[in-house]
């Protein structure tokens, strides 16, 4: 049986100190223009040193790319003095540092990409209010995409982060080429379900081989997904069981499951008699770690998703108290503060998009002013 105090060493060398790690959030802490701010560090550095690995928030690869205003940057090499403030605010104490990359697809708006049309697998909007319908890219276009995700890749390891994780969940790019709602192409990169495949094992490959031919020793390489989707047609369980078979031969160091609650499960009639996590885990069969995540809260949840998972992934908490991991690692869960007001959001830098997202996410847990 894992435990969260149990020390785990991934294939290409790296050693986590304990098996707790920071989920990747959005801060919009960043200044406009991509760059990191001090915020930003503060609030990464409060809550580094005791887990055992931190995920940042998703950087994007190329400028058109950018979700959201306050975003961090890494498809220049301009970026790079910020990353590496980063990465060594991050590895504080042992704590290692994962660069989370991505590229939002249809999921931003030419305001944010300052007049530029969004762009996407197929010319589909998104079913989200107000959403733009986005260009469909050219097959050069792809390659480049592609090619700069590597360059992002290049650029983690120049800062000196520990490993890249590749955002393929929460409908940006690289779940829009597999999802039938949002590629609807006809060519090789859409169709059926292989087709669609195409893009994440050409990208999870070729980033792969950008961190081999680099020579870096102990740097991973992590896949995150989301197990279905509610559009249709849309990504079903079982398209995400296929997903997982596949990357789980192809060399990464873990996938990361993208879920609300550990525990949810599918809404698949077909899959009903254990949580998707528990599914995606037995599929997987130890070919590949996975980190499980959703609402973990306690040291006995952590204990219940280490079940069907060999990390356990928490955010919210964290948000919360900055000293979660510690309390849950030396079993002082009576310990553990449960609730923020916002006389505490300068104290534990809860600032812009952080203290949004807790908003609309847990406001159970929140007190506000009177």
């Amino acid at each position: 049986m894992r435990n969260v105090t149990d020390k785990a060493t991934f294939k290409r060398g790296l050693q986590l100190k304990n098996r707790i790690i920071m989920a990747p959030m959005t801060t919009k802490m960043s200044f406009f223009d991509g760059v990191i701010t001090k915020d930003e560090l503060a609030y990464y550095g409060l809550r580094s040193g005791e887990v055992g690995a931190v995920i940042t928030a998703a950087a994007n690869v190329q400028e058109d790319g950018k979700g959201w205003e306050g975003e961090l940057g890494a498809y220049d090499d301009a970026f790079l003095p910020g990353l590496s403030k980063l990465a060594s605010t991050i590895k504080t104490n042992g704590t290692k540092a994962i660069l989370q990359i991505f590229h939002a697809g249809r999921m931003t708006d030419d305001s944010v990409l300052r007049g530029t049309q969004p762009i996407s697998a197929s010319a589909v909007a998104a079913e989200r209010p107000n959403a733009q319908v986005p260009r469909e890219v050219t097959v050069a276009e792809i390659l480049t995409i592609i090619e700069n995700f590597k360059k992002a890749t290049e650029r983690a390891i120049k800062a000196g982060f520990d490993g890249v994780e590749l955002h393929g969940a929460n409908t940006y790019l690289i779940q829009q080429f597999f999802s039938p709602h949002s590629n609807r192409r006809s060519d090789e990169w859409g169709g059926s379900l292989e087709n669609r495949y195409r893009f994440v094992e050409k990208l999870v490959d070729e980033v792969l081989e950008t961190v081999e031919q680099s020579g870096v020793k102990e740097f991973i390489v992590g896949y995150r997904f989301s197990p279905e989707e509610f559009e249709e047609p849309g990504i079903r369980f079982e398209d995400t069981l296929f997903l997982v078979d596949q990357l789980a031969e192809k060399g990464l160091d873990y996938l990361h499951i993208s879920l609300a609650d550990y525990t949810r499960k599918s809404i698949s009639k077909a899959y009903q008699e254990k949580s998707m996590l528990a599914y995606v885990y037995e599929k997987i069969a130890q070919r590949v770690p996975l980190i499980g995540v959703g609402d973990v809260r306690t040291s006995k949840d952590a204990a219940g998703l280490l079940e069907h998972a060999d990390f356990v992934a928490v955010g919210r908490a964290l948000l919360i108290d900055p000293h979660w991991g510690q309390k849950v690692l030396d079993g002082q869960d009576e310990l553990i503060r449960t609730t923020v007001s916002t006389y505490e959001r300068e104290e534990l830098v809860l600032q812009n998009g952080v203290w949004g997202f807790m908003e609309n996410m847990m406001p159970d847990r929140l007190y506000e002013e009177k």
